[in-house]
């Protein structure tokens, strides 16, 4: 089965409970070239089609084609596929008339302080300020700036904090 991010998962979960399988909108965290990053690799792995969008029914628009038509984002088959959805009956896919190459996305090199940071923070028993300090050699407003602007807005991890006893405030990704 292949790895999803959160965001990728997110969107597709979403698309699938639509009748018509359309994508949008994106998350609310996910914006600009952030955007733009984690549909590309969505449409480069087959996941997300970009289609006509039928402005008469008032479908969302992913982008316009310069022509005064826009198109949408479809979920494919194999995108549910990759979500554990068996794709049932569901409305054909008309191929859109632009190819575009799409934008190489921002995928998570092994072996970094942030790829140690996500893992720390996805771990049940999630982790603390310090605790993440320790293990990265970063200070705390380095940790805390990574959590609000890496992995938040950037990503679109929804990261949660609870105060624990005896242990102190405690970040996981949920």
């Amino acid at each position: 089965m292949t790895k999803l991010s959160d965001t990728q998962t997110f969107i597709l979960s979403r698309a699938a409970q639509n009748e018509d399988r359309i994508a949008l909108p994106l998350p609310d965290s996910l914006r600009g070239g952030a955007a733009t990053k984690v549909v590309g690799a969505m449409l480069a792995k087959g996941f997300l089609q970009e289609v006509d969008a039928d402005m008469r029914k008032g479908e969302p628009v992913w982008r316009e084609t310069g022509d005064g038509h826009g198109v949408t984002l479809i979920a494919t088959d194999a995108g549910l596929a990759a979500i554990g959805i068996e794709p049932d009956d569901a409305p054909a896919l008309h191929a859109s008339t632009e190819t575009e190459a799409a934008p190489k996305a921002h995928t998570l090199r092994e072996g970094t302080k942030q790829a140690q940071l996500i893992a720390m923070l996805r771990a049940p028993e999630g982790a603390t300020i310090e605790e993440i300090m320790a293990a990265t050699g970063w200070r705390s407003n380095t940790v805390r700036g990574a959590m609000a602007g890496a992995l938040k807005k950037k990503l679109g991890l929804d990261i949660t904090s609870e105060k624990v006893d005896g242990r102190g405030r405690v970040y996981a990704i949920r």
